[in-house]
């Protein structure tokens, strides 16, 4: 692996001086930065046709350029690109916390909304899906319930695919690279008409794994992943149009390369268990939307679906011995209607009103083995949540002053939560039914006002915030006490400030905001009493603040620079567990205080060449930490980063990249917990190094 960093570090030391004498420098992103300052930009997780410059509330733009530099390939990649945005790396598909500003869930539902093409993603097991066809990603920090309603407390992740009313032609991509990485993909985008467009994308993903079992001498975290996206769009007339937009995943990987935890050296040791573990997902998604466009108004129905089918197996002591396995299965199928009415943008007074309605199925069964007792049982979970939701939202232009915006929003959210369980079990060969229940329904009614100012002073754009957040309570998949069964709602409200504005004659773009976010019945992660699966328990009072800044630069030289920092101080106010145990005044598992994030690129054009049209060189820098793993606050991940870069060459429609991830090899733990008496870790994924192939035509 050195050795191959050296020789990308000597061509670029060799190579690019040479260059320099003869080169014309573009900027591949600056659009971007260009379309912020003219306010051009309309964030589409909005609803409300609102511009970047003109949100009351603190955004990243990752653009589909970003997204191919950096190899962004799912959303734990993007982990500090957004300021307080982290999503670890660990386990498998089916462990994927997000956590915005310290808000987030480890289990259970998120607290974080994710959005891909119109569809709502409730459940968090969907999260982790590979990318491709990506057209931009929209982050938006702070509660966001008013419009979307349930486990939004964090923000909202906004995910846009590339549209043929947008974009024609043919794109082929191949990938190479070390630990027996493979990708390809391929999408075509047609328009037939000045009235119909469509577009077909495929991805393949295969991985021998980064892991290895000391005792089978396998790779512990095998991917084969299959993917498709398709979208058709249809202008009916100039005011009506539909479209239709269906992927689908079937994911098989290997997972959780969990390792003992030897403390008195502070280092993993070897993996090293017995019985294979995996995680194998199909997921489906399909919206249809409808857009009417009338005089003074627009309509726009959106209906998806999404169908989800995953079974994991799981060694749960991870260790030689055949202690515990586990067996999860889970179908889900969620359907949703949405309808929102608004105004025509640029009016001095704007409206929003809008309808939702979602319904949520799961069949859930948990099959454990636990050998040494002579015992196994069977859990089932016939589960369904519905729920309705009425919001509105105004904004009235110069507001008591030129330029001042006062923004407010209500929603009016009620939901119903059933389940009926079963609980057999067979010990020592004698069976016995435990339970066979249907549990009272859990039922909510919310109300979850936003209020906002946003005051244009020339070409900056200074906001302040008001916001409540809430995320459902609901039944807990794992639970061996009654008292544990279910677990209340948390709701907190959100203040926050700040200001979107150019600096040094617009040569620097500046996004800047401060927050503090009163929490109340925390939805906290705790394994249950046996250690043989986990649950949420309700904690008293948090508080996390903080602050977050975007700089991005347009080209200087040609060299363009990003950089994203984000802190947050997240703490038990009050968190009393009994007479001897409390944790008030300590950090908040799982959250870094500090993200970080630097990117820097250039494009060197060279002229008079029938071999090269040009070549570019990109790095990206990413930070976080300290990350407390326990509410003692007693074992840590120090801060670390990583680094990645990219070198491009580009001849017409041909492009070669050679990439590197982590090109350091920096060392550091992903994920630690401690379960069965053990303490456990998983390290980080190693140095990676690879080369990409494009063709477009």
């Amino acid at each position: 692996m050195k050795r191959y960093i050296i020789i990308i570090a000597i061509f670029c030391m060799t190579v690019f001086p040479k260059l320099n004498s003869q080169e014309v420098t573009v900027g591949t992103d600056s659009s971007i930065l260009k379309m912020i300052e003219l306010g051009e930009i309309v964030i589409k997780a909005s609803k409300d046709n609102v511009t970047y410059k003109s949100i009351p509330a603190s955004v990243s733009v990752i653009s589909s350029v970003s997204v191919r530099e950096n190899e962004i390939n799912s959303l734990s990649d993007m982990s500090a690109m957004a300021p307080n945005f982290y999503m670890p790396d660990y386990g498998s598909k089916l462990t994927s916390p997000v956590y915005i500003r310290g808000i987030g869930s480890r289990i259970n539902s998120p607290s974080v909304g994710l959005y891909v093409d119109y569809v709502p993603y409730f459940e968090k097991a969907a999260f982790d899906f590979d990318f491709f066809d990506i057209r931009r990603i929209e982050v938006l920090r702070g509660p966001q319930g008013t419009l979307f309603g349930r486990n939004t407390m964090g923000g909202i992740i906004n995910i846009v695919t590339t549209s043929p009313m947008d974009y024609t032609g043919t794109n082929i991509n191949l990938s190479a690279g070390n630990y027996g990485t493979y990708s390809f993909n391929a999408g075509h985008y047609d328009k037939l008409s000045d009235k119909f467009a469509f577009s077909a994308a495929l991805n393949y993903i295969y991985n021998d794994g980064f892991y290895t079992n000391v005792y089978t001498g396998t790779q512990v975290d095998r991917l084969n992943s299959y993917g498709f996206r398709t979208r058709m769009i249809y202008e009916i007339s100039k005011r009506f149009t539909i479209e239709n937009i269906a992927g689908f995943e079937l994911s098989r990987q290997g997972g959780y390369p969990y390792a003992i935890y030897n403390d008195s050296l502070s280092v993993a040791e070897e993996i090293n268990y017995n019985q294979y573990s995996s995680y194998d997902r199909n997921l489906f998604s399909d919206a249809v939307l409808v857009r009417y466009s009338g005089n003074n108004f627009d309509l726009i129905a959106t209906t998806s679906y999404q169908y989800l089918d995953d079974i994991q197996g799981i060694d749960q002591d991870f260790t030689p011995d055949s202690l515990y396995y586990i067996v999860q299965q889970q179908k889900q199928h969620m359907i949703s209607q949405e309808i929102v009415a608004r105004s025509k943008p640029d009016r001095r007074y704007n409206w929003l009103f809008g309808g939702y309605g979602f319904y949520q199925a799961f069949d859930n069964i948990v099959d454990v083995d636990a050998f040494t007792s002579k015992l196994s049982y069977t859990k089932t979970y016939d589960h369904k949540i519905d729920g309705f939701a009425l919001f509105h939202q105004s904004a009235l232009n110069d507001f008591l002053a030129k330029n001042l915006t006062i923004t407010g929003g209500i929603r009016i959210d009620t939901e119903k939560d059933f389940l009926y369980y079963t609980y057999d079990r067979i010990l020592r060969g004698i069976e016995a039914s435990l339970a066979d229940t249907v549990y009272p329904a859990l039922k909510s009614l919310e109300v979850i006002p936003r209020f906002a100012l946003n005051y244009k002073i020339r070409n900056s754009n200074l906001y302040a915030v008001i916001a409540r957040g809430y995320k459902t309570g609901g039944f807990n998949s794992t639970f061996e006490r009654p008292e544990d069964l279910t677990f209340d709602p948390e709701f907190s409200w959100n203040y926050e400030i700040g200001i979107k504005t150019p600096l040094f004659k617009k040569i620097i773009y500046t996004d800047l905001a401060l927050y503090y976010i009163d929490w109340k019945n925390q939805q906290i992660y705790q394994t249950v009493p046996s250690g043989r699966g986990s649950m949420l328990k309700n904690a008293g009072h948090s508080v996390s603040k903080g602050g977050e800044i975007s700089i991005k630069t347009i080209p200087l030289k040609g060299y363009e620079f990003t950089v994203a920092y984000g802190y947050t101080h997240a703490q038990f106010i009050s968190y009393v567990v009994n007479s001897s145990t409390d944790y008030n005044g300590n950090y908040l598992p799982y959250v870094p205080r500090h993200t970080l994030s630097f990117q820097a690129g250039k494009t060197f054009m060279i002229r008079n060449s029938s071999f090269l049209d040009n070549i570019r060189a990109s790095a990206l820098y990413r930070g976080a930490g300290p990350i407390f793993w326990d509410e003692e606050n007693l074992t840590e991940q120090p801060f670390y980063g990583l680094f990645d870069a990219k070198l491009s060459f580009t001849r017409k429609s041909l492009q070669l990249e050679i990439w590197t991830k982590n090109m350091f090899n920096q060392d550091y733990n992903s994920f630690y917990f401690e379960a069965l008496g053990n303490k456990y870790v998983q390290t980080g994924r190693p140095a990676q190094i690879g080369m990409n192939l494009s063709l477009k035509f």
